[in-house]
């Protein structure tokens, strides 16, 4: 049995996040008070993150990825419901961990 290796933030086909899920997805990060929310917020782990860094890895950056909550390895899904804004470092941190 092979096993395929998932690349982060994108959907469990392996293909890129519309528009759509991408804004939706960022109005579920946490609002910073007194700054724009259509620009920064932050993620569950309290990291900033800026709307127009979305796939932008730079260490220490303001990038963001879209998480599955609950990974795809553990029968997660592309519902919005299983899904959040990370900033790109804490995904990696965060791998197929997940506390049910």
């Amino acid at each position: 049995m092979k096993t395929m290796i998932r690349k982060f933030g994108l959907r469990s086909d392996g293909l890129s996040f519309d528009e759509k899920i991408i804004n939706a997805v960022w109005r579920k990060g946490k609002i910073i008070w007194g700054d724009d929310p259509d620009h920064k917020r932050k993620d569950i782990y309290g990291t900033v993150i800026r709307k127009d860094k979305y796939g932008e890895i730079i260490e220490n950056g303001e990038g963001w990825e879209i998480d599955h909550i609950k990974p795809v390895s553990k029968g997660g899904t592309d519902d919005l419901a299983n899904l959040q804004p990370l900033q790109w470092q804490n995904n990696r941190k965060k791998g197929d961990s997940y506390l049910e």
